[in-house]
């Protein structure tokens, strides 16, 4: 891609992200969106900048904060919707819902609820990938909390070990729900963590759609000629609370106000317009695209079925004792 095309993907991407998002929170306020919802608003720019990094064929681990990673990474609008909304249409038949998106197709592997629960899964595809002699990545998607999880310290010490093909990308929000990173960890610098087992390591802004895209581009082109893992710190803020049910008590609203004034999408726009990359009306049909895109995705998934009664056992496992009893 030229300058422009990449430039006119990686804002579209962005706008698709944060309309798909601000329309979440609308239905979820209707009650048409049901149980956990977190939102990404404010931090589209690292998986917009780091999955263009990436090749069809490698894979994508994400945690609950995942709609964004999901519809960059393949999985269709209106299938995220449909799961949203419970029905069959959705990528997971409605029965994941928002922190549960899957899609095997893409390899597209969660959607985790647990926190660092996709550490573990990620240096697993990238073992299987490397007794396979599969020239692939495994990018890893987890938050700052994660780093403080048992799991985390495994999996970074197997990969390194193994010298497995995982990217590790942390996206360093500043609040693990609710509770700061300096009030939880003492060393608050996570690539020092990650360099204590070794693993090449670089902290990047996380605002700029740009320097995510560069890191990403740099981790997996390392992961590709040297082998073993890659660590990436993105340095980035959401600007909504944890969850819908977060009455955000915990920070100080100058300080998400001073974040606001980073917005990655309104940053990029404007730098694209100075630099004449894009053009005042490239913006406004990428804008035109996204809301297209989002209102048939709501229509395509308000149309959807509701899983039959028959079916509420279909992919429910039930453990061999209670088979031979």
């Amino acid at each position: 891609m030229n300058d422009a095309e990449l430039a006119r993907t990686l804002l579209s991407d962005m706008v698709r992200v944060r309309r798909m998002e601000e329309k979440c929170a609308e239905l979820y306020g209707e009650s048409k969106i049901r149980g956990f919802l977190h939102l990404y608003v404010g931090e589209e720019a690292v998986p917009a900048g780091s999955l263009r990094a990436l090749t069809p064929g490698d894979a994508v681990v994400a945690t609950y904060r995942e709609h964004a990673h999901a519809l960059l990474w393949g999985i269709s609008m209106k299938a995220i919707i449909a799961e949203m909304f419970g029905k069959q249409q959705g990528c997971s038949r409605g029965r994941g819902g928002s922190m549960h998106l899957f899609d095997a197709a893409t390899r597209f592997y969660g959607g985790n609820a647990i926190v660092a629960g996709g550490l573990p899964v990620a240096a697993g595809l990238a073992l299987a990938d490397t007794m396979l002699n599969q020239r692939r990545v495994t990018a890893c998607y987890f938050g700052e909390g994660a780093v403080a999880e048992g799991a985390f310290h495994e999996s970074l010490n197997m990969a390194e070990l193994w010298q497995l093909p995982v990217m590790f990308c942390c996206e360093n929000n500043l609040y693990a729900m609710g509770t700061a990173l300096k009030r939880e960890q003492s060393q608050t610098d996570l690539t020092v963590k990650a360099a204590s087992y070794r693993i090449p390591t670089l902290a990047v802004d996380g605002m700029d759609v740009n320097a995510c895209y560069d890191a990403a581009r740099q981790g997996a082109d390392h992961i590709r000629n040297n082998g073993g893992p890659f660590f990436i710190e993105f340095r980035t803020y959401r600007f909504r609370a944890h969850s819908m049910f977060d009455p955000e008590l915990y920070r100080d609203k100058a300080e998400v106000e001073q974040w606001r004034h980073r917005d990655p999408i309104t940053a990029f726009s404007e730098k694209c317009l100075r630099d004449g990359t894009l053009t005042a009306d490239d913006i406004s049909a990428i804008e035109a695209d996204a809301e297209r895109e989002v209102t048939d995705a709501v229509a395509f998934a308000e149309a959807g079925t509701l899983e039959n009664v028959d079916d509420l056992e279909r992919d429910v496992l039930t453990p061999h004792s209670e088979m031979t009893t």
